[in-house]
């Protein structure tokens, strides 16, 4: 049990850590382009609408991270290292190939993009040149998510925890350097278009950096089993179709995603600038703590993936036990978090005293998030590790369901009681509930070997 709980420690603590600087990243965007102007809430919806658009590309591709992961941990549980390099090899060619595409089609996705998304035209023209400045990390984004998924099938989260600061450290000060300049130096910053230029630097320094670390610690054990012949064969045979097969049903996955957080800030983007602000704020607040869930579902989704290739069925029950443990003592803690520094998290967020007073109201849905959260994220990371791919997409289609339902039925039945960014977060914890109910019922059948 002692060493067990170590091991789940090892992999999660450096996670969390690492995840800890996310939601943070994400406060400084925020509250940068919150204090560059005195019209704070067309700024922040900006930046509200400039990230979903790229939530919008990223996530059809989040198998790269998640196909990669559950892998490259039974074939580490294995002992194939050969195939740990091809799995890697095959991920990265992957995600350079759709970063340039991307790249290609950039002006054609914005223009499409607002012909769905309801703003205002102060709103789209910020959005619209955060993206064409931050679109050109694309290459950098996505190869990060096939090295942090192959880092942590290698049980190995400190490679991803020291990219991850890396990645959000730089963007955290080159945010502030480039926007708002430096005086001592006589910089006066590029302003809102600062914060995409620096998310640009930060996603390559985080690439560099973690190949500096496979070059480090994988060259000689894992990278140098490929000979020239092995690449060239890198996208042939029964692997690389089940990684193909697997990732069809995580882009399905992926979709769904889609359609449930970018519907949330659609929606709300419907009601005006100052709602948009306020939902974007509490989808921050409420998404603190999936960063530190997290850290126990990538720690269960590397130990399920290793028990599952060395066919060991009873660590792989006590690794879930277990992870579950750990997730539901974090859930507890944040409870006490979001009950008593709710307004104080708020304040962090802005400056704008409309926008901290308007947001109180919804401080009541924070408390709900470690109780309907947690089950649903760490039984990601366990079936992510059992490769259970069509369970996974399954729960997210329900997921949709559960969100779409809870919305319409809200605004057919309730719109003249109830305030619409109350309807859209009962959607969004419906969602978080269907996938928990299915996974849950599917575990046995599924998972345990």
């Amino acid at each position: 049990m002692k060493a067990i709980n170590k091991e789940i420690l090892k992999l999660a603590i450096p996670s969390i850590l690492a995840n800890i600087t996310v939601p943070i990243v994400g406060m400084v965007d925020i509250a940068v382009a919150g204090h560059l102007d005195t019209q704070a809430a067309t700024m922040i919806g900006g930046i509200a609408i400039g990230t979903m658009l790229f939530d919008l590309l990223y996530w059809n591709f989040g198998f790269l991270r998640v196909g990669t992961g559950g892998l490259t941990a039974q074939a580490f549980g294995r002992g194939d290292r050969k195939e740990c390099a091809r799995i890697f090899t095959r991920a990265v060619g992957i995600a350079m190939a759709c970063a340039f595409a991307l790249i290609a089609i950039q002006w054609i996705f914005v223009k499409a993009a607002f012909l769905v998304v309801d703003c205002t035209p102060e709103v789209q023209e910020l959005a619209s040149r955060y993206f064409f400045i931050r679109i050109w990390a694309a290459p950098a984004t996505l190869s990060l998510m096939a090295f942090k998924g192959w880092f942590i099938g290698m049980q190995d989260s400190v490679s991803p925890m020291i990219t991850d600061l890396v990645v959000n450290g730089m963007n955290v000060l080159m945010s502030f350097v480039l926007a708002l300049g430096v005086g001592a130096i006589g910089y006066e910053g590029m302003g809102f278009a600062g914060i995409a230029a620096g998310t640009v630097v930060a996603q390559y320094s985080g690439l560099l950096t973690a190949v500096l670390l496979l070059l480090l610690k994988y060259r000689k054990n894992t990278v140098s089993t490929l000979c020239r012949a092995d690449l060239k064969d890198v996208f042939k045979g029964s692997e690389t179709r089940r990684f193909f097969v697997m990732n069809t049903d995580l882009f399905v996955r992926s979709l769904c995603f889609i359609a449930i957080y970018i519907g949330f800030t659609v929606i709300s983007a419907r009601y005006g600038d100052l709602l948009l602000a306020v939902s974007s704020i509490m989808m921050k607040l409420l998404m603190i703590f999936s960063y530190f869930t997290d850290g126990f579902a990538y720690a269960g989704e590397a130990m399920t993936g290793k028990y599952i290739g060395a066919k060991d069925g009873v660590m792989l029950r006590q690794t879930v036990k277990w992870t579950f443990v750990w997730s539901m003592g974090i859930a507890v803690i944040f409870m006490g978090i979001y009950q008593f520094a709710g307004v104080p998290l708020l304040r962090m967020m802005t400056s704008d005293p409309t926008v901290v007073e308007a947001s109180k109201e919804y401080l009541p849905w924070l408390l709900l998030m470690p109780v309907i959260g947690c089950a649903a994220f760490t039984w990601d990371g366990i079936y992510i590790g059992a490769t259970a791919s069509k369970a996974i997409r399954n729960s997210m289609l329900w997921a949709v369901v559960g969100f779409a339902g809870v919305w319409f039925a809200g605004t057919l039945f309730l719109n003249r009681f109830v305030q619409p960014i109350h309807l859209l977060m009962a959607a969004y914890f419906a969602h978080l509930l269907a996938r928990t109910v299915y996974l849950s019922v599917r575990y046995r059948k599924t998972v345990l070997v």
